[in-house]
């Protein structure tokens, strides 16, 4: 009886050591993918190359914020700026090109094609718009709003 409750006593203890490393282990952090945003894109291969600005929306249709993300684009739409929608399965070979791994991509580009400004997922219109708005006229965001 007495060899009986030392081993009960023993595999408790073991137990307990156990559990208590096994606590005190840090888990592995999680993998965090980055997601890239083309720096540079090619004028001609969105419609109006000679606007002197383009925002170029790159969705899914099986996405759900996509077409949110493209509605808050396309009021954007002027003289000076071009706003064209690339999605996945119509413009496959775009999405390739500019190796576009997550949507919607927003990017904001100027008349020789460098990414000024760029936006992966959802975003309110007002950062939108106080984007294109910096792009087009640095300064022009108000300090208050600089870090939002």
């Amino acid at each position: 009886m007495t060899r009986l409750l030392i081993a009960v006593v023993i595999v408790a203890l073991a137990a307990g050591v156990a559990y208590i490393v096994q606590r005190r282990r840090v888990p592995d952090a999680p993998t965090q993918r980055r997601y890239s945003v083309p720096e540079q894109l090619d004028r001609n291969d969105f419609s109006r190359p000679d606007a002197p600005w383009l925002v170029a929306v790159f969705t899914s249709d099986t996405c759900d914020k996509c077409a949110e993300v493209a509605s808050k684009a396309v009021v954007l739409e002027t003289d000076e700026v071009a706003v064209e929608t690339i999605d996945f399965v119509r413009h496959r070979d775009r999405h390739d090109r500019y190796k576009i791994d997550a949507v919607p991509t927003l990017v904001i580009v100027d008349a020789a094609g460098v990414t000024q400004r760029s936006f992966l997922g959802p975003m309110s219109a007002t950062d939108l718009w106080a984007a294109v708005a910096e792009a087009r006229e640095p300064g022009s965001t108000p300090e208050s709003c600089a870090e939002h």
